[in-house]
């Protein structure tokens, strides 16, 4: 039994959650093909994701290259596997439904840039609620995301 001259353990916050790097492969072909002509640039990333399934990289920029082409049914359904494959990857990774998935570790920008993607793919298609919920959460899991600079 703790007295007054026991110190109390104090927990330090939220849990961090980073996810675990890419394949240098993967990352490699993806920047590949993202340096492709435009034209073949969305084709070029589709063979990355349809290699390495897993790569949330590749998911959030399929997303977001659909997004800059006007398709936003497309962008909507690819930011979604994305997000659905990266909650897979966090829960692997330790995470249990809370604590922070933050920006600056450069592992997480996959997930984060699908669940934005997800987020601006729902406004588009009137999807109010959804998109509230990803802009919460985007908030939830990194405090600082309003003030990011995301390149």
């Amino acid at each position: 039994m703790a007295n007054e001259s026991t110190p109390v353990a104090l927990h330090g916050g939220l849990p961090e959650t980073v996810l675990p790097p890419a394949p240098p492969e993967a990352a490699a072909a993806l920047a590949a093909a993202l340096s492709a002509p435009e034209g073949e640039r969305r084709a070029a990333v589709s063979a990355v994701v349809a290699s390495d399934p897993k790569y949330l990289e590749a998911w959030a920029a399929l997303a977001e290259l659909a997004a800059a082409a006007g398709e936003t049914v497309e962008s909507y359904a690819y930011a979604r596997v994305g997000y659905h494959r990266g909650l897979d990857a966090l829960r692997a990774a330790g995470w249990r439904g809370s604590g922070y998935v933050r920006w600056d570790k450069r592992d997480n920008r996959g997930f984060l840039r699908a669940l934005d993607a997800l987020r601006a793919a729902a406004g588009a298609i009137g999807e109010d609620e959804e998109e509230a919920r990803c802009a919460l959460f985007l908030v939830q899991l990194d405090p600082d995301w309003s003030r990011r600079e995301r390149a």
